[in-house]
């Protein structure tokens, strides 16, 4: 916007000597010399000088168009109410909107950079990944029946399409999911359940492994030596990792965060160290969470540096492959000042943290910030 006002500027002085130089074509033949001389200089000076940085301006206003329709096509394939999954020839995810993460079951984020295939039973991944290659080599498009393999009895009809984006150089494939197209016949009365619809058992499981981690939570603060602060939330953390979070970082204090335990993989002891030697002070998400803000829960973050580098200045998220993280701050359920602040991370192809689990993991942290108080 300045680079437009300064162009502006100097397009007016420009306009107002060319006026100037109107007026002189009254004076006498001798002098008009110099009137040539002081023409042919702006005429140089408009082919150097405000040319260019018109075409500047001029490009720079493009590139912004352009990213505004961008923007705006991508808000319409989220929203779109059909579900809706881009993905390449080898049907890796390139995108999925909301609407199929709902129908598959499976968050966008986790299934972004895998393969769309390995969704369905395995009688179906062939028959997509043929007929995928098909549509992105060109050769028309093509319609299939597909069975989820966390719902085998139902069946959802995938339309595929090949687009071709401007700037990929290869075509990609849109699939357009139709669910509900099952034929199967209802269940005769005699079989429905009169209380309800029948459980779902994996969420059952996810419940009661939550309810586990809550109960030993409580019973390693209850458990915990009187007056130490960092043996308390070194055990806080110890209960955290492994089954629930690949690393566990715990940093004690507010204004001024001391690193208090740091647990990882058994193969990464380099990095798990270097995260050690780290100042919590240098991390924005444990700054934030420090200073009272609400828990931070992210799938495979945007910013590399959210969580600061180490010692050799690599960001600790990629070194540690985090795909998913929690930044929870200590603090009671009242208010009052914030304790600590304990990270979490799940790395690599393991299932992102849901809002049930940060939920479980809030619960939780309010306990231990009010075991911490009493410790003080």
């Amino acid at each position: 916007m300045a680079q437009a006002d300064e162009f502006g500027e100097d397009l007016a002085d420009f306009l107002r000597r060319v006026g100037e130089l109107r007026a002189a074509r009254t004076i006498p033949d001798g002098d008009l010399r110099s009137v040539l001389d002081t023409a042919l200089f702006e005429l140089d000076h408009v082919a150097e000088q405000l040319w260019p940085r018109f075409e500047q301006i001029a490009a720079a206003s493009g590139q912004f168009a352009a990213r505004q329709e961008e923007q705006l096509l991508r808000a319409v394939f989220q929203r779109l109410p059909l579900p809706v999954v881009l993905m390449d020839r080898d049907t890796v995810v390139r995108r999925m909107n909301f609407a199929a993460s709902g129908l598959t079951g499976v968050r966008a984020g986790y299934a972004t950079g895998r393969p769309f295939a390995g969704m369905f039973a395995h009688a179906d991944r062939a028959a997509l990944r043929s007929q995928t290659a098909a549509v992105a080599r060109g050769e028309g498009d093509r319609s299939l029946t597909l069975h989820l393999q966390q719902r085998p009895t139902d069946d959802i009809r995938a339309t595929l399409t090949a687009l071709r984006p401007g700037a990929e150089p290869h075509p990609v494939v849109l699939v357009v999911l139709q669910p509900g197209t099952s034929r199967r016949l209802p269940r005769p009365e005699r079989h429905e359940r009169p209380y309800g619809p029948e459980p779902d058992l994996a969420e059952a499981t996810r419940n009661a492994a939550l309810l586990d981690l809550l109960d030993t939570m409580t019973t390693e603060l209850l458990s915990a030596p009187a007056g130490d602060r960092t043996a308390l939330l070194r055990r806080a953390a110890s209960v955290l990792h492994g089954r629930f979070a690949d690393w566990v970082v715990a940093d004690l204090g507010a204004r001024q965060p001391v690193r208090t335990q740091v647990l990882g993989p058994q193969q990464e002891s380099d990095a798990v160290d270097a995260v050690a030697r780290q100042d919590p002070a240098t991390c924005p998400l444990v700054v934030e969470a420090a200073r009272g803000g609400s828990t931070a829960l992210q799938v495979r973050p945007e910013d590399p540096d959210a969580f600061g580098r180490d010692a050799g200045d690599v960001p600790v998220l990629v070194r540690a492959d985090v795909s998913s993280l929690l930044c929870v701050p200590l603090a009671g359920p009242e208010g009052g000042p914030v304790e600590g602040v304990v990270t979490l991370f799940r790395c690599g192809a393991r299932l992102a943290f849901s809002l049930a689990e940060a939920q479980a993991v809030d619960v939780m942290s309010r306990h231990v910030a009010l075991a911490l108080r009493k410790a003080r």
